[in-house]
């Protein structure tokens, strides 16, 4: 097919041109007296990125799940009892994970579409008066359903209460992409993947911890091997991996730390915001409704779209694949069939989204969902132009 694909899913996201070139380059030695130069700032720059100023950061060869891991088993310990929240195929693959790995999970279910139900975080944390809740998890941005939950809120509840139970977030498909403030918000455990705001590969797992997290992983005693923070520290204090890292990755990830400090964090913020917002201009346009429940859980980083009954949601990801050479995100799990999804996060602006909302629209169109041509990409247009001149306003 002419053209190249067009990738619009959550992630991997699209990849600058700086960051793929960096990445091609002769293998090189990893241990050579040089090698800290590349990697004592990055450890560095990407404490910037989360926020973090006071604790440190490890940077894994694996997926964000990796990283999710590597922050259980470092500062847990088994049988330890852990409060979560499940209402997105990923929170709940995070509690699968706390469940397998031995920890004592209370789970609440909420609907999917909604986010961490902060009020019953609340209750829950205040009736623990033994204190016998160790960790809190908060899945940032549920990717499945594009919900976003409020992690200063949860941090509140626990100050409000005056509990000592660490705070873990997932912020993969969020860190670098939304506003988050991990010594704020007092997070103990942040995780992230290179393959979302990072615009990389998959293949770099983050976890950014406090001093709180790194003096709870002395006395731990859940086993770990390959996710050591002792290995991690020891080595990475000197510039060096207890393990071969992803040469290639890493000179990837320098150029992508440029780019997101030329841009700013805040202003990257502000553009995700932007974006989302035509997104959601061009499905209300179309007819059609958000997973998200409410503009509360509103993610600027992905949108679930609600498929029309007797439209099947995997019939329109192959139809756009197909026929436009787009990819698109499927609905997961619960969803499966009864949604696709947008993702509007990493390297994008306006007209790689216009470029998106045009495919999603003439694929719904050949799949019979009864939309007027055009009206979803005028809506996205219209709100895109508006922010313009509200900004131009503003400046002047």
């Amino acid at each position: 097919m002419p053209g190249y694909n067009h990738l619009f899913i959550p992630g991997p996201t699209n990849i600058p041109e700086q960051v793929r070139q960096a990445m091609n380059l002769p293998m090189e030695d990893m241990r050579s007296p040089r090698y800290p130069l590349l990697t004592l700032p990055l450890l560095a720059d990407v404490k910037k990125v989360f926020k973090n100023h006071d604790g440190r950061v490890f940077i894994y060869p694996s997926s964000g799940t990796g990283a999710w891991e590597a922050a259980m088993t470092n500062v847990l310990s088994p049988g330890d009892r852990v409060l979560m929240s499940r209402f997105g195929q990923f929170s709940h693959l995070w509690v699968d994970m706390a469940e397998r790995l031995g920890f004592e999970v209370d789970c609440i279910d909420r609907e999917w579409g909604t986010g961490v139900p902060v009020e019953l975080y609340a209750e829950r944390l205040a009736a623990d008066k033994a204190h016998r809740i160790k960790a809190v998890f908060v899945t940032h941005n549920e990717t499945a359903t594009g919900v976003t939950s409020d992690v200063a809120a949860v941090r509140a509840a626990l100050d409000a209460c005056g509990h000592p139970a660490l705070l873990f977030v997932d912020g993969v498909s969020s860190i670098g992409s939304i506003d988050f403030r991990q010594d704020e918000w007092g997070v103990d455990c942040a995780v992230s993947g290179s393959q979302k705001g990072f615009m990389l590969p998959a293949g770099l797992g983050f976890l950014s911890v406090s001093q709180k997290a790194l003096e709870a992983a002395k006395t731990a005693r859940h086993m770990r091997c390959y996710f050591s923070f002792e290995d991690m520290i020891k080595t990475n204090d000197t510039g060096y991996f207890p393990y071969t890292p992803p040469t290639q990755l890493l000179r990837g990830l320098r150029a992508a730390l440029d780019l997101i400090f030329e841009e700013g964090l805040e202003n990257i913020f502000a553009r995700h915001h932007h974006l989302a917002n035509g997104v959601r201009a061009a499905v209300s346009a179309w007819g059609l409704r958000l997973c998200a429940t409410e503009p509360k859980w509103h993610s600027d980083t992905v949108s679930a779209i609600q498929l029309p009954e007797g439209i099947d949601g995997a019939e329109v990801i192959r139809h756009a694949y197909r026929t436009y050479n787009t990819s698109l995100g499927s609905g997961l799990s619960k969803v499966a069939g009864k949604v696709f999804r947008i993702g509007h996060l990493g390297s994008l602006n306006e007209v790689m989204v216009l470029a998106a909302l045009s495919a999603a629209e003439l694929t719904l169109l050949d799949c019979g969902v009864a939309i007027e041509p055009g009206s979803g990409v005028g809506a996205a247009i219209k709100q895109f132009r508006s922010a313009a001149a509200t900004a131009t306003a503003k400046a002047a």
